[in-house]
């Protein structure tokens, strides 16, 4: 079995939940839809809490049997039990989380440019995400859209798994897979929609559909 069994990874961000939805719950109807990947990503929350929440994640991950990478933090990740990290530029090495964390850990990495895909893949990295394909907000500091054709491009040279970021949205599965994605991560077309369970198993749908087209 492949160590990246999963085409949806669901990066988490509290601030974009409908109000009065909390983290938790959302992750529970998500997983309930089949998501088979969650990263955490909270970056603001203190360590106690970062850390209590993560434990409260592993939980939920682990009643679905579904993968939890923890953003940046190997420490964390060893100390909930995570399945692996998601790493990025300003993150430690890929080679440090291995050595760490052991063979069978699962670890990803931000890529944008090519650059970065080569850094990842000397190093052992696992996936990548590539980022942003479309506008996003919160990838809007790392500038223009990279767009499909860069993508094409991009995966065209990858000899890891390519998961498509930044603005992706259910209509636009197809193209990113047609491009040479092995599966997208995304936040707010999942965490922000009013019933995340309902989106999931869209996402899901999609994908395997376009998969096997």
């Amino acid at each position: 079995m492949p160590k990246v069994d999963f085409s949806l990874c669901l990066i988490t961000a509290r601030n974009v939940l409908p109000a009065g939805k909390s983290l938790l719950d959302a992750l529970r109807a998500a997983l309930e839809g089949g998501l088979r990947c969650v990263q955490l990503r909270e970056k603001d929350l203190s360590a106690s809490d970062l850390l209590a929440l993560a434990r409260d994640v592993r939980a939920l991950t682990k009643e679905f049997d579904a993968r939890l990478l923890i953003n940046s933090d190997i420490d964390l990740a060893l100390e909930c039990q995570a399945d692996g990290v998601h790493l990025g530029i300003s993150s430690p090495e890929v080679a440090t989380a291995r050595r760490m964390l052991g063979e069978e850990a699962i670890i990803g990495f931000s890529a944008h440019s090519f650059d970065d895909l080569y850094r990842a893949e000397r190093e052992g990295a696992d996936f990548v995400t590539f980022s942003p394909i479309y506008f996003t907000p919160s990838k809007a500091a790392y500038g223009a859209p990279q767009g499909v054709d860069k993508l094409r491009e991009f995966c065209r040279n990858a000899s890891i798994p390519v998961f498509a970021l930044g603005g992706i949205k259910l209509e636009r599965v197809a193209e990113v897979l047609d491009a040479g994605a092995a599966g997208v991560a995304l936040i707010s077309a999942i965490l922000a929609q009013p019933d995340p369970e309902s989106s999931t198993r869209d996402f899901l749908q999609r994908l395997h559909v376009a998969e096997n087209i």
